[in-house]
C-alpha cells in the first residue's frame, strides 16, 4: 500500500427556529434592513441576473454549538468576499432541528443512517422555507434529492480524529497513539468506523455507545462515565477546544470518516443566483478531495453499520492520494488501500479504489 477558525467579525444575523417542517410565508420572514441590501447583492455579484429575490436571504443549519459555528464561520467567509454585504441584514439564520440530533439513545443505522442529519433541512430548502443551507459533508448523503445541489466546499479542517482520555498527562507516541490506552478501557464511540480500526489494533478494549454534541461527549469522559472518547480535531478546534485532545492520530494509521473536516453549502439546484455566488468562494482542494472520498463512498455502498474511512489528500507533485478502508464493526477484518490520481479524475479514483476495495472484501461486510 502507498502511504504517505476564521475569527467572527461582526456582522448583522437573525436567528429563527424551525422546529417542523410546517411551510412559512416567506414575507412573515422577513426583517426590517437599513440601505438596500438587494442592490448591493447586485452590485457585489455583476455576473449574476437582475436580483429579484426576497432579503433577507435564509441560512439553514442544525441546532448544534458546532453546526452554528460552522453556519457563522461560513457568513464571515461570505461577506469577506463580498464586503459590501457586512451590516445590511442580508442573512437571517435559521436553526432547524434534526432527527438525527433529537434520537440521541440509539446508532443513526438504527433510525436510517446520516442522512437523519440533513432530512429536514432538505425539506426547508425544497419547500423555500430556507434559501441555502450549511453541513457537515461527513454527514450528507452522496446521493442527494433531487432538486438539491452541493453549491461549494469550503476550505478543509484538520482532518484527523483525536483520543479524548480522562484525565491523561503521559507521553504520546505518534507511531503507536492506542498506547496510551489502559487495558481494556471502555471507550464511547457510536461510529463503526472508528470502533472497527480501534478494536483491530487493541481487541482487549470495550466500546460502548456515546451520541450528543461535542460538549457532552467530553463531558461523559470527564465525569467518568467513559475511560476516553473519539472525536473529529476539526470539531474541536472549531470550536476552540483542541486543548481536550489527548492524542492526534494519524490519518493512516486511523482513516478519517470521508468529508471530515469539510463544510459544504447546499442550494436549490434551480437557484442560479445563489450557485453563481457560492462558485466564487469553494475551495478547489476541498472539492477534489470530497469528490474523491464521497465517489468512493457511493460506490461501496455502505451503511451507517459499515465501517468505511476515506481520505485523500494532495501531494506536493499536484496529485491526489486517495487511502480508503473498509473493515467488520469488531475489528476481526480490516482492508486498507491507496491510489494516486489527477485531481481532475477525482471522482475516477475514488470509484477505481471502491471497486477493488470491494472485491477484496468478504461477502458479508456488504450483507
Amino acid at each position: 500500500m502507498n502511504t504517505t477558525t476564521p475569527s467572527l467579525s461582526p456582522m448583522s444575523l437573525g436567528t429563527d427556529t424551525i422546529a417542523a417542517p410546517s411551510r412559512r410565508a416567506d414575507t412573515a420572514l422577513a426583517q426590517p434592513f437599513a440601505g438596500d441590501p438587494a442592490a448591493a447583492l447586485r452590485a457585489a455579484q455583476p455576473r449574476m441576473r437582475k436580483h429579484s429575490r426576497d432579503l433577507p436571504l435564509r441560512v439553514g443549519t442544525r441546532a448544534s454549538p458546532l453546526a452554528l459555528i460552522q453556519t457563522r464561520n461560513f457568513l464571515h467567509t461570505l461577506t469577506t468576499f463580498c464586503p459590501v454585504l457586512r451590516g445590511m441584514n442580508v442573512f437571517r439564520e435559521h436553526v432547524i432541528q434534526t432527527t438525527g440530533d433529537a434520537v440521541l439513545d440509539r446508532r443513526l443505522a438504527e433510525i436510517g443512517g446520516k442522512g437523519l442529519f440533513a432530512k429536514e433541512i432538505h425539506e426547508a430548502l425544497l419547500d423555500g422555507r430556507i434559501d441555502f443551507a450549511v453541513h457537515s459533508l461527513k454527514d450528507l448523503e452522496t446521493t442527494l434529492p433531487d432538486g438539491i445541489s452541493l453549491a461549494c466546499t469550503l476550505k478543509r479542517e484538520d482532518a484527523r480524529d483525536v483520543l479524548v482520555i480522562r484525565d491523561y498527562d503521559g507521553e504520546i507516541h505518534p507511531e503507536d497513539p492506542y498506547a496510551a490506552l489502559a487495558q481494556g478501557a471502555l471507550i464511547g464511540s457510536s461510529s463503526v468506523r472508528r470502533q472497527a480500526q480501534l478494536l483491530h489494533a487493541r481487541p482487549d478494549l470495550q466500546i460502548a455507545m456515546i451520541r450528543g454534541n461535542v460538549q457532552s461527549r467530553l463531558g461523559k469522559v470527564r465525569c467518568g462515565q467513559f475511560d476516553a472518547s473519539l472525536l473529529a480535531l476539526a470539531g474541536l478546534r472549531r470550536l476552540d477546544l483542541e486543548d481536550e485532545a489527548s492524542v492526534i492520530i494519524d490519518p493512516e494509521v486511523m482513516v478519517p470518516s470521508a468529508a471530515q473536516g469539510i463544510v459544504g453549502v447546499t442550494v436549490r439546484s434551480d437557484d442560479s443566483e445563489l450557485l453563481s455566488m457560492l462558485k466564487a468562494i469553494e475551495d478547489p482542494e476541498a472539492r477534489a478531495v470530497a469528490t474523491a472520498e464521497r465517489a468512493m463512498l457511493a460506490l461501496l455502498d455502505g451503511s451507517c453499520a459499515t465501517p468505511i474511512g476515506g481520505h485523500a489528500r494532495m501531494q506536493v507533485d499536484g496529485t491526489l492520494l486517495l487511502t480508503g478502508l473498509v473493515a467488520r464493526a469488531d475489528g476481526s477484518f480490516l482492508i486498507k488501500r491507496s491510489l494516486q490520481g489527477l485531481p481532475g479524475d477525482a471522482e475516477l479514483l475514488g470509484r477505481t479504489l471502491a471497486a477493488e476495495l470491494k472485491a477484496h472484501c468478504p461477502a458479508d461486510i456488504f450483507a
